[in-house]
């Protein structure tokens, strides 16, 4: 567990999880784009992109929808000579079950 996680007690990776919406505190310039993939990428959800700014007030949010055991986000970009700065990424999590059926 990472130095200053919210969950002391570990990891919980093997209930269901709805992943519902990423913010970030981004800078940068071109658009950012992000894509949630599930264990061994057998499913995917690509999100709305970000359009970046050198300089920001505000820590967008994109909703998603994505329902499983563990995700993995990726972050890209691109177009040549777009940058990125990420100092936070939140993703907002619930439980959504604890076993698949059957």
């Amino acid at each position: 567990m990472a130095r200053g996680a919210a969950n002391p007690q570990g990891s919980s990776g093997e209930n269901i999880t709805h992943f519902v919406s990423v913010r970030m505190r981004l800078q940068g310039e071109g658009d950012l784009l992000m894509t949630l993939y599930s264990i061994d990428d057998v499913y995917s959800q690509t999100l709305v992109p970000f359009p970046m700014s050198p300089t920001t007030n505000i820590q967008p949010t994109r909703l998603c929808n994505f329902n499983q055991q563990r995700a993995s986000l990726n972050i890209g970009t691109t177009e040549k000579d777009e940058w990125f700065r990420i100092n936070r990424i939140i993703l907002f999590t619930r439980e959504f079950g604890t076993m698949y059926p059957g």
